[in-house]
């Protein structure tokens, strides 16, 4: 595993109408690794992952990705950025109005100067890739919740990014559609060598794939390792917060 830290997060603040979300963050991630940012709800992981992708400027701190800062790009750079990484949102964020096929082509048609038949060519790869190989002439809406996962997956791998980042990637899932998400994601982490970093609250994709999980409190990284190391933190907010998670998706599962 490459140790190079590739993003480097340091003393991040945001404030929205006078409450302190992020509150002095600090984070590495490492080239190469999957790493899970968790939390409880209103934590401030959403609010972190959307400074990562240049969609929130933060009041102040440092966000340093490959050897820039990136709160310091204009919007030229920022774009440039942008074509660099994936992002799978949480809801997916496809477009109804399009199709499987058109949705994956939009970033390889809006940043690349590509024929229409290597877009095509592409496009089956990516289908290929997330199980999706005969679903191409299909609207959003005629898919299953779990299957436009796995579109909004193709799309955010469509430039072959080095970097992607995933907002909530099994929320609403079913586990077996869940279970075929996150082995999607370890599959395109291992094969691509691609760095990922994943704002998520389920604790069987944590504990499954996920190189290192930072836990998020009072606007802080509080701590950062190994979900089995840090279920014997002796902080008992720690330790209190996964198991309480843990006991909810047994719950939910039962």
């Amino acid at each position: 595993m490459d140790n190079e830290v590739i993003i480097r997060v340091r003393n991040l603040v945001k404030s929205f109408v006078g409450r302190v979300v992020l509150e002095g963050i600090n984070l590495d991630v490492r080239k190469g690794e999957i790493t899970a940012i968790m939390g409880g709800s209103g934590c401030g992981k959403s609010t972190l992952l959307r400074h990562l992708i240049g969609v929130l400027r933060p009041d102040s701190g440092e966000i340093w990705v490959k050897g820039k800062d990136i709160t310091k790009f204009d919007e030229n750079e920022m774009e440039a950025y942008r074509k660099h990484f994936g992002m799978l949102f949480q809801g997916g964020a496809l477009f109804n109005s399009l199709t499987v096929r058109d949705n994956i082509a939009l970033p390889l048609r809006e940043h690349t100067e590509l024929d229409e038949r290597i877009i095509g060519m592409i496009v089956k790869m990516k289908l290929e890739l997330v199980g999706l190989r005969d679903f191409e002439y299909l609207k959003p809406a005629q898919l299953s919740g779990g299957m436009q996962k796995r579109v909004a997956l193709a799309r955010a791998l469509a430039l072959d990014p080095e970097i992607v980042f995933y907002d909530e990637p099994t929320i609403g899932l079913d586990r077996g559609n869940a279970d075929a998400i996150e082995a999607l994601i370890a599959k395109m982490c291992h094969e691509n060598k691609s760095t990922s970093v994943v704002a998520s609250h389920d604790l069987v994709w944590a504990g499954e794939i996920a190189h290192r999980v930072a836990i998020v409190f009072d606007g802080k990284v509080q701590r950062t390792g190994m979900l089995d190391e840090l279920r014997r933190d002796p902080d008992k907010r720690i330790s209190g917060y996964l198991r309480a998670v843990r006991s909810s998706r047994e719950r939910n599962i039962q």
